[in-house]
């Protein structure tokens, strides 16, 4: 069994509630992250070709394992419609003992 420490919290940005529930969904059916919350709505302020942006995104908080993070970025990237999508990962440090252990249980190794 993988420790705790490969838990990992993956953001990633949407255009919208629609396409980030698909990706969500994507991602969960393929067993590749065990639970995604979604924000249906945050600004984002962001350089792109030389000018400032500020967009409204929607925010996609997936929980996995490290060991899934290759193969869930191909997936992601494999229907994203951004040209550059964020997908950036976050360790978790600590929790409940039993959730982080749930995580571990629901990907596929």
């Amino acid at each position: 069994m993988e420790s705790q420490s490969d838990n990992i919290v993956v953001m990633i940005t949407a255009p919208d509630a629609r396409q980030a529930k698909e990706i969500g969904t994507l991602l969960l059916q393929n067993h590749k992250i065990a639970c995604c919350n979604i924000v249906p709505s945050v600004q984002s302020g962001f350089w792109w070709k030389g000018k400032l942006e500020y967009e409204q995104e929607s925010l996609l908080i997936c929980k996995t394992r490290s060991a899934a993070l290759p193969a869930l970025m191909e997936l992601v990237k494999s229907v994203h419609s951004y040209e550059v999508s964020e997908i950036i990962a976050l360790p978790i440090i600590d929790g409940s003992g039993d959730y982080l252990q749930w995580i571990g249980e629901e990907i596929e190794p």
